[in-house]
């Protein structure tokens, strides 16, 4: 029933507009107009009946094929200006400093977090919350030897899970616990045992709240918020953030018993508990009990999700391609041996794996367009765009940039070696984006993601189930706000 009053009220909008597009004069360019150029929009509508709500990123990437490396979308009556290809990203990104360090007001987000935590805040508050956090990370060990530790450790908790399956399929999913866990370690100061009912209850919302914000529905509470409250759009993921908020809760106040003031750092909320001790409700408002628990549900969600769904994207493209995955284990076994657990400082030795690495994140763009905002009247590309254009820097396109990739659409590691076979840095690998906005969990994303798939590779052949072929696995992504893979299972059969 709900989705026929869906399906009506879109007929009707479509009605609407094609109705203000035959009475309406075709409008021409304001003198004083400075936009790029765009498909002309219908009213109303915008450009939403261009749209394919599957594949953002390719329609937009057919439309910069028209329009050039900076064009104008009207999503509804927003006005949206995209980039396009590595050189229009690159500059906008790294040449703006603070002009394009905002977010626009996604309605979904506004919602879940009111402005607050770090990923969909702005301004003062978005500063002081990444200075803080990038900090913290730095001082808990990521980037140097303490968290490879904890890495290690949670490897040998997954490959102890594999065994246990004896070679029979496991879920891909399975391989997302161990970053989940790291991530867990490092913002409440305590690993999970697999089983325990708190790493499986947060596992599971997280599943179901990407799902949800890539959903068409939550699409279309983004672009007509009236009609999404409306229609009671939003109500099913927020229904599931309560419940992540109501774990983050507990744990905060299990944390707060358990940390002495001015005792030593051990987690992110330890940190954020201790400075809210010191400073209290200070003016912006980033250790208030709220803005805590936002910061908490940011880098749970942004933590767990991306370096789970990249590890697992890396050992399905593995069974799909066990040439590839041959030559990573005759580097691993050479370098490494069959016992030897790799290291972080053992990527200059790896030049393959580490190449094959980066063609897995490059290959997949995980996350291929999350927006920024003009903080102010900010010239780009030969265009004044006004204070609050949503700009969306569209990073598949430097991903598959011709002009940058031999091969762009193919899953080739030569992209990251010389002719000698040396690892070979890319300007344009910008998985993580670039800027002032730049991951703020990159250099943890690194260190997890080599680590645990050297591991897995030294260890394991990974392939397919029995009957399936290497060529009939899925690399179609799901519906979801991330480019997660689908539900699928692969065999890991022990090497040594």
């Amino acid at each position: 029933m709900a989705l026929l009053l869906l399906l009506g009220l879109l007929g009707l909008l479509g009605l609407l507009g094609l109705w203000g597009l035959l009475c309406t004069a075709a409008p021409g360019p304001s003198p004083a107009s400075q936009w790029p150029p765009g498909p002309r929009p219908l009213p109303l509508l915008g450009n939403l009946p261009l749209l394919r709500a599957s594949q953002q990123d390719q329609w937009l990437l057919e439309l910069s094929e028209r329009y050039g490396p900076m064009f104008t979308v009207h999503l509804g009556g927003q006005k949206t200006v995209v980039l396009s290809g590595y050189e229009a990203v690159r500059d906008a990104l790294v040449g703006t400093g603070q002009e394009l360090a905002d977010r626009p007001p996604i309605p979904i987000f506004q919602l879940i977090q009111q402005g607050r935590g770090i990923f969909f805040s702005s301004g003062a508050r978005w500063r002081s919350a990444r200075r803080f956090t990038v900090r913290v990370l730095h001082s808990l060990g990521v980037g140097q030897g303490p968290v490879a530790g904890k890495v290690l450790q949670e490897l040998a908790s997954l490959t102890g899970k594999l065994d246990g399956f004896r070679g029979q399929p496991f879920p891909l999913a399975l391989l997302g616990w161990a970053p989940s866990n790291i991530t867990f370690t490092l913002l409440f100061g305590q690993r999970f045992d697999y089983q325990d009912p708190v790493f499986q209850s947060l596992l599971g919302l997280i599943d179901e709240v990407m799902v949800l914000l890539g959903s068409p529905s939550l699409q279309l509470f983004n672009i007509y918020p009236w009609l999404g409250t409306f229609l009671g759009l939003h109500r099913p993921v927020m229904r599931k953030i309560e419940k992540v908020r109501a774990i983050l809760k507990t744990i905060l106040e299990q944390r707060r018993c358990t940390t002495p003031r001015g005792g030593p750092v051990q987690s992110y909320v330890d940190a954020l508990i201790q400075q809210s001790q010191i400073q209290g409700d200070d003016h912006q408002g980033l250790f208030t009990e709220a803005n805590v628990v936002a910061c908490m549900l940011d880098m749970l969600m942004a933590g767990t999700e991306t370096t789970s769904a990249t590890l697992q994207w890396a050992a399905l493209l593995m069974a799909r391609h066990p040439d590839i995955q041959g030559r990573v284990q005759e580097e691993l076994d050479r370098v490494l041996g069959a016992r030897r657990l790799p290291q972080p400082e053992d990527q200059q030795q790896l030049p393959y794996t580490n190449a094959v690495l980066h063609e897995v994140q490059r290959y997949i763009t995980l996350l291929p367009h999350v927006p920024r905002c003009t903080a102010t009247d900010t010239r780009l590309g030969g265009y004044l765009l006004p204070k609050g254009t949503p700009v969306i820097p569209l990073l598949t396109s430097v991903l598959l940039d011709k002009t940058q990739w031999v091969t762009p659409s193919q899953f080739n590691p030569g992209h990251f070696l010389d002719s000698d076979g040396h690892f070979l840095k890319r300007l344009a690998f910008l998985p993580f984006s670039a800027g002032r906005r730049v991951c703020v969990g990159e250099s943890l994303a690194r260190t997890e993601l080599f680590l645990l798939l050297a591991g897995l590779l030294q260890r394991y052949h990974l392939q397919p189930p029995p009957g399936v072929s290497p060529a009939a696995l899925d690399t179609m992504p799901a519906l979801a706000f991330t480019m997660r893979p689908r539900a699928q299972a692969l065999c890991a059969i022990p090497r040594h």
